[in-house]
């Protein structure tokens, strides 16, 4: 039984890998995707950075870091940060044709008021490859 099995795995996995498929896995440095967006009460400009990906015809879904430009006034009296500031999340982004649709995900470290969280968010772009 175990032998007949293992002969009917065997043959499946070989008519499998034998078809060509459209779909893949593949790891890269730049998706190819610019996105803004929002998030935390101030918005965001980011590049698809470090990712794996899977695309399926006009698909493709990435998990990956995003190296991005965050934009948020500062309300905290006395010192003030900068409006804009380079910052780095993780995310997933998802791209049909070349519309992007993003979920990133940005860590707000501790001060004096707040205790450090991650902050997620919302944006939508436009892909290059």
């Amino acid at each position: 039984m175990k032998k007949n099995l293992c002969l009917i795995t065997l043959l499946l996995s070989i008519i499998g890998f034998s078809q060509e498929s459209q779909s893949k896995i593949k790891v890269s440095l730049f998706e190819g995707a610019v996105v803004a967006g929002y998030v935390d009460n101030g918005g965001f400009i980011n590049f698809t950075g470090p990712s794996v990906s899977y695309k399926h015809k006009d698909f493709k879904m990435s998990v990956g870091m995003l190296p991005s430009l965050r934009i948020k006034e500062d309300k905290s009296p006395g010192t003030k940060n900068s409006v804009v500031t380079p910052n780095l999340g993780g995310g997933l982004t998802f791209v049909y044709k070349k519309i992007a649709l993003q979920i990133p995900f940005y860590y707000n470290t501790k001060t004096s008021t707040q205790d450090g969280a991650w902050k997620m968010g919302i944006g939508v772009g436009y892909s290059f490859k």
